[in-house]
């Protein structure tokens, strides 16, 4: 589905990913792991077309990914990046219409009814601007907002980064519920176990490549793996 050869990227003159391989399979999860300044979130904003690649090449279902993130956006993936990105002076209903209004339409898988179903706090905070709402609540909106593109691929980079244990909780089972239901995912996450009781596939990078690739139950058994390249 979504297939990164030989990727190399960074932040100008500073090079970050070196020749990176990866690929995500559609309807499973990927678990991208790895100490922080590995590299991943540089490949998602790689993916997304937030940096430019300067070596290799990014297909998305057979399809050359756009250069311009509109156009990666267009082509049905949606990015939930780690910090999130709703707009604070909008309200709750006005950041999912943006996104409803430009992806939605007749006969849209996810709809504004729907998201509110996943993650009933939302409904009770429509009036509501952004800048007022918790940690946890803006996560879920940056999650509504993503789904509301009815993506075929969703990214997200870091959904559990400064959240209660009790949010965690609530996040993960909201992701294993699209997960069910058959929705293709990257996951950037350092949370170790979030990360592999989600997850389908798991890639391990450091300084800029896949160091390990494997099943979660094969990454948990391996603690070698774990110690060397996740600090576990």
């Amino acid at each position: 589905m979504l297939d990164l050869n030989a990727v190399s990227s960074g932040y100008g003159e500073t090079q970050v990913l070196h020749g990176l391989s990866l690929r995500a399979e559609q309807g499973r999860v990927l678990a991208i792991l790895g100490r922080n300044g590995a590299g991943k979130s540089t490949t998602l904003k790689t993916i997304m077309g937030l940096l430019p690649t300067k070596g290799g090449a990014i297909t998305f279902e057979g399809r050359a990914m756009p250069a311009r993130p509109f156009d990666v956006a267009k082509s049905g993936i949606a990015y939930v990046p780690e910090t999130r990105d709703i707009f604070p002076s909008l309200t709750v209903r006005e950041n999912l219409e943006i996104a409803a209004a430009r992806f939605g339409g007749k006969g849209a898988e996810w709809t504004l009814d729907r998201v509110v179903d996943l993650f009933p706090r939302l409904g009770e905070r429509m009036k509501n601007g952004g800048a007022e709402l918790s940690g946890g609540e803006q996560q879920m909106l940056a999650i509504a907002r993503g789904l509301l593109m009815n993506p075929r691929l969703l990214i997200l980079d870091e959904p559990t980064e400064g959240l209660a244990p009790i949010i965690v909780k609530l996040i993960h089972d909201k992701l294993m519920d699209l997960k069910r239901a058959g929705l293709s995912m990257v996951l950037v996450e350092q949370n170790f176990g979030f990360a592999t009781s989600l997850a389908d596939d798991v890639a391990v990078v450091s300084k800029g490549q896949v160091v390990w690739s494997g099943s979660p139950a094969e990454i948990r058994a391996d603690e070698e793996a774990q110690h060397r390249w996740l600090g576990v």
